[in-house]
């Protein structure tokens, strides 16, 4: 395929981590009822009382019918003490508000199944080079694993352009190869690589996950949309961010750190995760972390109640009982009436 420059008229988006699931301790006081062990000896939580809160297969079903009725989706990450995935929480330890008023939780999923819609976005700046190798290596090996039945993923580069040189698909070979063939540039172009990003996860089929995996050096020069363009891209395509920083300077003296804090501004905003590698020789990792997350994640859904604006920018908030870290997005749009 002869790569395509694309013009974006703004920038980014892209979620964390995996690690062996970790249980949760039994009749410890300091937990939330839910959690403490039942009277079987089983530790795992108990289902919610029928009457209160309808079975997951229930819940989804009706969720197929009302679907198109303005429902928001919301990934969610739940790491406990040790930074280890929170596995099979039951829905009532999820407590999920909008503009400050409790809602409730009409779709549940413990790990969701939704199928994946992947944008591999990779630097191809001139001062990206140096770590081009291991970055297409790296890249290459976790298309392998993380492309299931179902899934797309579509491979761009971007420097002064953002060029998508592999469109959606799950023929991994082709993505494979396409990641080898992303051509050298000069200037960075992170915003529009954002904004592009997301456009393209919009166009997509409706009811997937959207992603963006983005590699760079942080070093934004080029673009032509700018930071609030950008982080509008992200939310309203309702894309997950993941963000991994290759710094080729240790020091903040000669780096772009308002670009990097910019970045994981519009990183954080979307519910993803920004990772720091010391060296693109640790991508693997990295990539393995993101594989496993987006096998482990939560997804709920809520009516609104009461309903803003059309249009309006309405914030989200999620808590779950014990001692957790929820990661989710932090706002969405709201749709026509």
């Amino acid at each position: 395929m002869t790569p395509t420059p694309l013009r974006a008229a703004s920038g980014l988006c892209l979620l964390l981590a995996g690690f062996p699931l970790l249980a949760i301790p039994q009749e410890n006081p300091n937990r939330p009822p839910w959690a403490q062990k039942n009277k079987t000896g089983s530790n795992k939580a108990e289902k919610p009382d029928d009457t209160a809160t309808p079975p997951d297969d229930a819940v989804q079903n009706r969720a197929t019918i009302k679907v198109k009725v303005n429902l928001v989706n919301v990934l969610v990450s739940v790491l406990d003490e040790n930074n280890r995935p929170a596995a099979d929480l039951p829905v009532e330890a999820f407590q999920v508000s909008e503009e400050g008023n409790p809602q409730k939780v009409e779709v549940f999923e413990r790990e969701t199944q939704q199928p994946l819609d992947l944008a591999l976005m990779i630097d191809a700046s001139l001062s990206a080079q140096i770590q081009m190798p291991n970055e297409r290596a790296a890249a290459a090996h976790f298309i392998q694993q993380v492309i299931r039945p179902g899934d797309h993923l579509a491979v761009f580069g971007f420097d002064e352009n953002v060029t998508r040189v592999a469109d959606f698909s799950d023929k991994i070979p082709a993505l494979q190869e396409a990641v080898r063939k992303i051509p050298a540039g000069a200037g960075t172009s992170i915003y529009d690589a954002i904004v592009l990003g997301s456009r393209s996860l919009t166009n997509q089929k409706s009811e997937r996950r959207h992603v963006i995996i983005l590699i760079t050096d942080g070093g934004e020069t080029t673009s032509h949309s700018d930071f609030e363009t950008a982080r509008k891209a992200a939310v309203r395509s309702d894309t997950l961010l993941y963000t991994i920083l290759i710094r080729s300077i240790k020091g903040e003296g000669g780096r772009n750190t308002a670009g990097e804090h910019a970045l994981q501004t519009i990183t954080e905003t979307t519910g993803g995760a920004m990772f720091f590698p010391e060296s693109a020789a640790d991508l693997g990792i990295v990539f393995d972390q993101i594989d496993r997350e987006l096998r482990t994640q939560y997804r709920l859904a809520y009516y609104p109640n009461p309903r803003g604006a059309a249009d309006s920018l309405r914030n989200i908030e999620i808590t779950v009982l014990g001692d957790y870290k929820v990661r989710h997005r932090k706002n969405y749009y709201m749709g026509p009436q």
